[in-house]
């Protein structure tokens, strides 16, 4: 494991750069750091999600995961030529995601964000996933990215709206539909 910091502060980046995983420095602005730090953002909603009470454990289970996943992947980010996030780890949102799923009716209008506390909180770290993923697309277009790192965020924002639905649910019994014919 790394040093671990003992003073916050640094001063270092007072200059517009950040200090990467491998000792280089960056422009705070970069393509890379929008990434991580989307990533970051990613990982602080889903956490908030997670401090909403009497959540399902499976859902725990699954999002505690995945945090822990999420925190491997902005290392990676932050890491170039570093890699963390692996096939399995796809695998493994595709079988949480899977098993959710199979408890869900069929699909037949859109869904609004919302349905209870939970599931706003859900359809918002989904929608942060996929700004990660756009992110994370930007750097891709510029230089190397892991290809299962773009495949785990992918998979991750369709994992979080299966969740929104199993939350909404588990809180209201009912999701919010969109009325396409309302006026």
């Amino acid at each position: 494991m790394g040093n671990r910091l003992s003073r916050i502060y640094t001063r270092t980046g007072d200059d517009g750069t950040t200090g990467l995983g491998d000792g280089s420095r960056t422009p705070k602005d970069s393509a890379r750091v929008e990434a991580y730090g989307t990533v970051d953002e990613l990982n602080s909603v889903v956490g908030m999600l997670l401090a909403v009470p009497d959540l399902p454990p499976q859902v725990t289970g699954s999002l505690t995961e995945v945090q822990h996943e999420l925190f491997d992947l902005g290392g990676e980010l932050c890491i170039p030529g570093h890699q963390m996030i692996r096939a399995e780890h796809v695998t493994r949102l595709e079988q949480s995601l899977d098993e959710f799923n199979d408890s869900m009716p069929p699909l037949k209008e859109f869904i609004l964000p919302g349905g209870g506390p939970a599931a706003a909180a859900c359809h918002l770290a989904r929608t942060v996933a996929r700004r990660a993923e756009r992110r994370a697309w930007t750097l891709a277009r510029a230089e190397a990215v892991n290809p299962e790192l773009l495949k785990y965020l992918n998979r991750l924002s369709d994992l979080l709206f299966v969740v929104a639905r199993v939350l909404a649910r588990h809180e209201r019994g009912a999701e919010v539909l969109w009325r396409h014919d309302r006026s």
